[in-house]
């Protein structure tokens, strides 16, 4: 059984600083010359992003649910064959959800290091770590870090305020040199953010002679017995994914999943006017930010011209979120603003000041068993297409996202986790699928 140094980053909310952190110590560790493999918990597309350009690696997701425990164990497993470090960065508070954070850490004895904002707090700061580290026997706990510090007596205050017990794992002033700025669904794209290399390198700087910055103990990952190679039930497929700055929230995995199964894989930039290659069988609109750039899109007539010749030949695509809004006749910004989009889906969408729909979902179409994935948007769609189906909520049968079939063009809301069922995403780039 493979085993590694490994951390689990958490906190006791969102907001708290866990990804800068998180991406300040795998910067650290890379620069120290170790192979480092970030994780992160739950259905993130954004945080990965930040989190690869500070590990030099692709970022997968670990979540009990939609990527299931079996497959998070082979993902560790091999992680820890492969890397001189792991870190898995939470999702929320270290308890939210469910499963959450804390099962995920629990079930894998990984160790717990929880980043605390100090900001606006003294003397409470002990009970919050203290709640973290005593609230659930089971989950093993590292210690605490302070982050948004206001000055040395400020954090020997904090430090003062912890149980003998429970360690002080260092801390990181408040400054703005260092943070990650965000928007409406999280953080900035890491391309995006054009001096992200020199904030990340300041940040590790910051954090190189703390007691965070140190190896944690090494953590053996039980190894499964090797699986079946995947049946080629994409050979010969050669599948166009739309990715730019509109089209980003695309799965490692999902990727990694489509070219096991045979696939060739071309990807072109709707933003720069690029079309979708002649011989693609099929296409995969991603979610991202359509909305932020639908003046760019509404004009990028050669792009547009390949997608709607795409359809026309009758071959499929695969939409998702904000690629599903590509699709629609209209997007209508928060300010009332309406931009026409490709018009191959009848209806159209509108923005939002508040988010819509948030939460894991899972689709059955009848024939390919479950697909798991989650929905995260802030616009709603109105459109005279009747569903094929629904999405079903991870807790409960009440339904979730619609999906949609017009033609070739098979379109929802979820972001599949496709790696949960190969034969059901197999069927959707072959147009079996609903």
């Amino acid at each position: 059984m493979p085993a590694c140094p490994a951390l689990f980053i958490s906190a006791p909310a969102s907001g708290q600083g866990k990804t800068t952190v998180t991406a300040a110590l795998a910067r650290h560790h890379r620069r120290m010359g170790r192979e480092v493999r970030v994780f992160k918990t739950g259905p993130d597309f954004l945080d990965p992003m930040i989190l690869a350009r500070a590990s030099g690696a692709p970022v997968l997701s670990l979540d009990l649910w939609m990527v299931g425990e079996r497959a998070c164990r082979a993902l560790l497993a091999q992680a820890a064959r492969e890397a001189d470090l792991i870190l898995i960065e939470g999702v929320m508070g270290l308890f939210d959800g469910t499963p959450s954070s804390a099962d995920l850490a629990a079930k894998f004895k990984v160790p717990v290091a929880a980043v605390i904002s100090a900001k606006a707090m003294a003397q409470t700061f002990g009970a919050i770590a203290f709640g973290l580290a005593r609230f659930r026997g089971d989950v093993p706990f590292h210690g605490v870090f302070a982050n948004r510090v206001g000055s040395a007596r400020h954090a020997q205050m904090l430090e003062e305020a912890l149980p003998h017990d429970l360690p002080m794992l260092g801390h990181l002033s408040s400054t703005d040199a260092i943070e990650l700025p965000d928007r409406h669904l999280g953080l900035l794209q890491a391309a995006e953010i054009d001096d992200l290399d020199a904030r990340l390198d300041r940040a590790a700087d910051a954090l190189a002679s703390t007691a965070l910055a140190q190896l944690p103990p090494a953590v053996t990952f039980e190894d499964d017995a090797e699986t079946a190679p995947l049946p080629r039930l994409l050979d010969g497929m050669h599948i166009a994914i739309a990715r730019d700055a509109a089209f980003s929230f695309i799965y490692p995995a999902n990727v990694q999943l489509l070219e096991a199964l045979g696939a060739r894989l071309t990807y072109f930039s709707p933003l720069a006017d690029e079309a979708v290659p002649d011989d693609a069988n099929a296409l995969y609109l991603p979610g991202g930010y359509p909305e932020l750039h639908a003046s760019a899109l509404a004009t990028n007539a050669r792009a547009a011209a390949s997608i709607r010749a795409h359809a026309a030949d009758g071959k499929t695509i695969v939409a998702e979120c904000g690629g599903m809004l590509y699709l629609l006749d209209s997007v209508t910004d928060t300010q009332g603003a309406t931009t026409p989009m490709l018009g191959l889906l009848p209806g159209s969408a509108a923005m939002q000041t508040r988010f819509t729909a948030l939460g894991m979902q899972q689709l059955d179409d009848g024939v390919h068993d479950i697909l798991t994935g989650h929905t995260f948007h802030y616009s709603r769609v109105s459109t005279p297409l009747a569903p094929v189906g629904h999405a079903t909520r991870a807790q409960s049968d009440a339904p979730g996202e619609a999906v949609y079939r017009r033609g070739s063009i098979v379109a929802t809301y979820m972001h599949g986790y496709w790696p949960s069922n190969p034969a059901f995403a197999a069927a959707l780039f072959h147009g079996r699928a609903f």
